[in-house]
């Protein structure tokens, strides 16, 4: 009877190889250090101030260890993890941020806030601008995209009318957040199709399908509720700070004309030449202005091509029609290849040489940190895989595909509450998980997708966003966690409500 118990204990704690016999001990084993794991990585990073980076990878080395895999198998499962999820998404991480950092330096961003503003008119700006940022304005790092956009967006707040911030901030808030973990080329969605190994093109598709009507409803949710009587215009708008965010040349709008800030006469921000400058007040119609710069539709032609291309080879794939030279340009890394070179080449045209270089500089020192924190996300998969957590937790959801999108959903949710970054909580969410799509045969999209709305809930003083948003866009910090908190989180319930009927379509 001792020995009996002996054995019963040895294998409860015990999980170097298989176990034969007691496979509940063994699995809870498992259970408890995938926990210990992942809760010692967010007490290292939230207590203590440790790297995510360093956080993670003493994270995957403590599981490895606990489970048995040994000091040598443990190493070589967090090295070849990292190294598998940068073959899948390095280079494309890399040439979308590129992408985004030359598009920024053209002021081309800039000008198509001002176009949606005179075609769809201001009632409408908080949707048309929410929907362009969570779209075809995602390979900009979320930070620079942030700061470029904000202070626009601020500026044309009073346009909308009553609740002009609070919408404004909201739909900026909402877009930002959705775009980067749904939108291809989002860093985050890049990083989780490569964790689950999703198809680029297919979750560029599905991302498409989701992030549109979540931003949509989401807004028209928030608009209700500020309808009545949840934003409070004395208390939750702070414009102390919102001046000193005017700079680098930015234009107010006043009808139909755009003046220079004061102090700058005769204008010499971007698309005001000097020797094209007006005595007086320095005004400059918008028609003049376009005149003088490349066409918009020309700086983003590139983007938009390398996308189309990419949804093109999804959609060859998915049909099974075998069209060779397509499927190589519709490969993501061509694709994305010859957006990046095309970006290059208008606009080289439009700012020169030497604007270029400066942006992909920029690019570069931004994309380093998001590829670190990419790999070493797909180090911690790695060692979840490694460990069984795969039929652990493919036993327990045979049954559903719906409960496993919740739980990668809370997760996430929970992971961001605590560290506060979307990628890193996205990302560890998904890696714990990923090993049972296939057990129940969950397509690994819907999954990428769960972990992503997840990830959005709760943005609150432990993220850069939320720090950000009011300075740039005029709130205290009672009106962030309404628009920013509150926002994000309603579009994270969105979210998971709209995937969960996918999963039962697809």
């Amino acid at each position: 009877m001792a020995s009996l118990t002996v054995h019963i204990c040895s294998q409860a704690f015990n999980v170097e190889g298989p176990t034969i016999g007691f496979p509940l001990m063994s699995d809870i084993a498992v259970l408890i250090n995938t926990a210990v794991a992942v809760l010692a990585a967010v007490v290292l990073i939230v207590r203590f101030r440790v790297n995510p980076v360093i956080a993670l990878v003493i994270g995957s080395v403590y599981l490895g260890l606990a489970v048995g895999l040994g000091v040598e198998k443990t190493v070589k499962t967090i090295t070849s993890g990292f190294g598998e999820i940068m073959v899948e998404v390095g280079l494309l991480i890399a040439f979308g941020v590129l992408m985004g950092s030359i598009l920024n330096q053209s002021g081309a961003i800039r000008r198509l806030v001002e176009h949606l503003l005179s075609t769809f008119g201001p009632k409408r700006l908080p949707y048309t601008m929410g929907l362009a940022i969570g779209t075809v304005l995602q390979s900009i790092f979320l930070d620079v995209l942030l700061v470029i956009s904000a202070p626009l967006a601020r500026k044309l707040a009073p346009k909308i009318g009553k609740l002009g911030t609070a919408r404004m901030a909201t739909a900026m808030a909402i877009a930002l957040e959705c775009g980067i973990v749904f939108t291809v080329p989002g860093v985050a969605s890049l990083a989780l199709a490569g964790l689950l190994n999703v198809p680029l093109g297919k979750m560029l598709l599905f991302g498409l399908l989701l992030v549109i009507p979540t931003i949509v409803i989401s807004i028209a949710i928030m608009t209700f509720l500020f309808r009545r009587g949840f934003w409070n215009e004395a208390k939750d708008e702070d414009h102390t700070f919102v001046e000193e965010e005017d700079r680098e040349g930015e234009e107010e709008y006043d009808g139909g004309t755009r003046q220079s800030p004061a102090g700058q006469s005769g204008g010499s921000g971007p698309g005001v030449g000097a020797s094209g400058a007006q005595p007086g007040p320095g005004t400059v119609t918008v028609a003049e202005r376009e005149r003088k710069q490349a066409p918009l539709i020309l700086l983003f032609a590139p983007l938009l091509a390398s996308l189309l291309l990419i949804g093109a080879g999804a959609i060859l794939q998915i049909l099974n029609i075998d069209m060779p030279w397509l499927q190589l340009l519709g490969e993501p890394v061509i694709a994305l290849l010859i957006g990046l070179i095309g970006t290059c080449l208008v606009t080289r045209a439009a700012i020169g040489q030497d604007r270029v270089e400066q942006a992909i500089t920029v690019g570069f020192k931004e994309s380093g940190q998001i590829l670190i924190l990419t790999g070493v996300g797909g180090s911690l998969a790695a060692t979840v895989a490694a460990a069984g957590l795969g039929d652990i937790l493919g036993g327990f959801f045979s049954a559903s595909t719906v409960a496993p999108l919740l739980v990668v959903w809370a997760i996430a949710a929970v992971l961001h509450i605590a560290v506060g970054s979307v990628t890193l909580s996205a990302i560890t969410a998904a890696g714990l998980l990923a090993p049972i799509a296939p057990a129940i045969g969950l397509d690994p999209v819907l999954l990428a997708l769960a972990a992503g709305a997840g990830s959005l809930f709760m943005v609150h003083v432990t993220s850069n966003t939320f720090w950000l948003l009011p300075s740039l866009l005029g709130q205290s910090v009672r009106g962030a966690l309404k628009s920013v908190t509150v926002g994000v989180s309603v579009a994270s319930v969105v979210a998971i409500l709209l995937i969960m009927p996918m999963s039962l379509l697809f």
